[in-house]
């Protein structure tokens, strides 16, 4: 039995999904930064936030990792058009939530705007990738 997709994505399908790449390939960048402790990190904060993350539990960052790297697998697997994306994407909103969570109950949060705006995007991106299996535009 072959998965054969009988609903071609209209164009926007195609800028959403590669928006969703580029964002959680970001996430990922931002990641690596902050795993590796690199320069470019390190002069994006205050020494203040630094010390902060530096501190934070070390399952936060586990929850950035999964996050990220699952979010960029959900944008591949949207490009794809593989069904297997919502999961992905829901495991990286759950890891989303877990990780700024933790930033916004312990009031460390560098910008609540940003918190606001990567959990909205966690789930704009599940969301999405609902709605276009429900479309048939994902096997």
């Amino acid at each position: 039995m072959t998965n054969t997709l009988t609903n071609k994505p209209p164009f926007w399908f195609w800028i959403v999904s590669s928006i969703a790449l580029i964002w959680n390939g970001l996430g990922v960048d931002g990641y690596l930064g902050q795993a590796y402790n690199t320069e470019r990190y390190r002069s994006s904060f205050t020494q203040e936030q630094l010390e902060l993350a530096a501190n934070a539990p070390s399952w936060t960052m586990a929850a950035f990792a999964i996050a990220v790297f699952t979010g960029v697998l959900g944008a591949v697997f949207l490009l794809l058009r593989k069904r297997i994306a919502t999961t992905f994407w829901m495991i990286s909103l759950i890891a989303v939530i877990l990780q700024m969570g933790y930033g916004l109950v312990t009031g460390e949060a560098a910008s609540i705007a940003m918190v606001l705006m990567i959990i909205v995007f966690a789930f704009a991106f599940l969301w999405f990738s609902r709605f276009s299996a429900s479309k048939g535009w994902l096997a």
